[in-house]
């Protein structure tokens, strides 16, 4: 079947399987929830609008993400309900929230149409610019003397055009000028709503930073919503997260182009994707967060080298780090896009917004029903194939959920953007993988302030093991890339090992002691500010050996439920 002149690349039966087979769904609260009964008449009207607010920017996703994902999802809903297998292509689509998307395993994009591929620099780009174009443009324009332009073009907040045989660049709030001026006049009329004063104040500040092309807008509004943490009801956050991007960070493998660009004191710092996440406050699982909290300064004095540089904990420092834990009512744009996965908790802002460089704080949101969503029965055929019998009692969802708020917090710990941005193409992926290995690195010091018991540290080991590090198969993004270097350097080490029938076992006494080994050496590239040695280090700990080969196989008998669907009630 064609749409737009485009066949559909899966067939109806293959669409048919992905839907009623390998899809989990991720079910949001809707008015029935408890947590919207008890809120205020006040902040029940608010939230009306902030979810208004919040589909705007499917739309503005959308398009940042590929040229054509706005003119096929139109298409595709004129074609439902007359054609079944369109019908089912706009269920992945949306899932994907775009032409094409990943299934999880197979390192291989999944493309809903025939000929419609993603590029490099995704949308925020001309689809036809190839690196060494793009290059070569820059350092033109550099030698003109067009620095401003070319400090536009390598903005976070700006789409990226040809004006004939150079690059212009186009603000967001100009680009997306109609979609930003409707979901401010929507949280405007929420900040009328609400109970939540601190809420209200940003909610005003945020609506302003959509009308207006000024960064410190931005900044303000991320410093007024990092502070939220007492008394308000309501979670409204507009994430700023450069993971597609893969074309603004090549500058950092061409050394004459950046030293132009030093010159020119000109930073590069990949594209923004829009998401909105809104939801619910929920005060027990939020004072579950907080306990962790107390413990960062102490973590950060214990980080490896951590004479060497600056980190947003500092001992003596004030703790600028608000966290909860929310019922998630609505995920939009960036943060629908289900790509294999799903994201269960969020640290913003990251270390490249003004508003951490001026002394801003960061928020940990966790989003309750992701983490809630996973396949319980799967998981216990998961540890039968794979797992020693002895080990099947240390499996706890909850563990995984205090490794996650470990992670998050890692992110404020180690060396900041200034070392994490030379990394190039490898920056995300190794900063991933160190806030995953801070989580785990530090269970113990939780274990002697009497957060978690040992028990539950056994438990959060096992949990990680078997649930994070076999989560995937060969690697997509920085997360999965992260998981196959933890899963390689503790095999190599002996943190876990396998038994002549293919079984998991876990050495206890040397997991410590392994697992803080591979912080030091994650720490050690991040300050070496080398994109070689970011890559070196990554090849050498993402090979794929007989046991990735063999998780990989019992993952596709199980029937990995590796793709996602969001129920939406509101």
């Amino acid at each position: 079947m064609k749409i737009n002149g485009y066949e559909i690349a899966l067939s109806e039966a293959e669409l048919d399987d992905i839907i009623n087979n390998k899809m989990r769904k991720v079910e949001l609260i809707g008015r029935d929830f408890e947590g919207y009964k008890n809120l205020t008449e006040g902040n029940k009207k608010a939230l009306e609008h902030l979810v208004a607010a919040a589909r705007y920017f499917t739309d503005v996703a959308l398009e940042q993400d590929h040229e054509l994902n706005l003119s096929m999802k139109k298409a595709l809903e004129e074609a439902a309900p007359a054609s079944s297998h369109a019908a089912k292509a706009l269920k992945l689509f949306t899932s994907f929230q775009g032409v094409e998307g990943h299934n999880g395993i197979d390192l291989e994009p999944v493309e809903i149409f025939r000929g419609i591929k993603g590029s490099k620099g995704r949308n925020f780009y001309p689809a036809d610019l190839g690196v060494e174009e793009f290059h070569s443009i820059i350092s033109r324009m550099l030698d003109e003397g067009k620095t401003e332009e070319v400090r536009k073009i390598l903005s976070p907040r700006t789409m990226v055009r040809r004006s004939g045989s150079e690059l212009k660049a186009i603000d967001y709030t100009e680009y997306f000028a109609a979609a930003f001026s409707k979901a401010a006049n929507e949280l405007e009329v929420a900040a009328h709503y609400t109970t939540d004063g601190d809420f209200k104040d940003y909610l005003g500040w945020q609506a302003q930073a959509l009308l207006q092309n000024n960064e410190d807008m931005d900044m303000l509004a991320d410093k007024h919503w990092a502070v939220l943490q007492n008394g308000n009801q309501l979670e409204f956050t507009l994430g700023r997260e450069s993971y597609d991007d893969e074309l603004t960070p090549t500058v950092y493998d061409n050394p004459e182009l950046i030293r132009k660009l030093e010159v020119g004191n000109i930073e590069v710092n990949p594209k923004d994707s829009l998401g909105v996440r809104v939801g619910i406050i929920n005060k027990e699982g939020t004072d579950l967060i907080l306990r962790f909290k107390e413990h960062m300064p102490e973590l950060a004095r214990l980080m490896p080298y951590a004479d060497r540089y600056h980190q947003s904990v500092s001992a003596g420092e004030e703790l600028k780090q608000t966290m909860v834990d929310a019922d998630i009512v609505a995920l939009t744009g960036d943060y629908a896009r289900c790509r294999g996965a799903i994201t269960t908790a969020q640290n913003l802002p990251n270390n490249d917004k003004l508003s951490v460089k001026t002394g801003g704080g960061r928020r940990n949101v966790y989003h309750r029903q992701v983490r809630q969503s996973i396949d319980r029965e799967r998981n216990k055929k998961l540890l039968e194939k794979l797992v020693s019998p002895e080990l099947h009692k240390y499996f706890d969802v909850e563990a995984d959920h205090l490794f996650v708020i470990g992670h998050e917090n890692g992110h404020s710990l180690g060396p900041d953007n200034e070392y994490q941005r030379a990394l190039g193409l490898c920056k995300s992926t190794i900063e991933e993988e160190k806030a995953d290995v801070v989580s785990i690195s530090f269970m113990p010091e939780y274990v002697k302030a009497g957060v978690i018991d040992a028990e539950m540290l056994k438990k959060i080991y096992t949990t990680w093991v078997a649930f994070r590090l076999f989560l995937k198969a060969q690697p997509l993004e920085a997360h999965r890339v992260g998981e196959l270097i933890h899963f390689n350097f503790l095999l190599d080490r002996g943190a876990f090992y396998f038994d002549a029938e293919n079984k998991l076992k876990i050495d206890f006494d040397k997991f410590h002691d392994v697992v803080f080994a591979m912080l030091a050496e994650t720490v050690e590239v991040q300050l070496s500010k080398s994109s070689e040695k970011a890559k070196a280090f990554i090849d050498k700990y993402t090979n794929w050996g007989k046991y990735s080969r063999h998780i990989a196989e019992v993952q596709k008998e199980l029937g990995v439920r590796n793709y996602i669907w969001i129920e939406d009630h509101f």
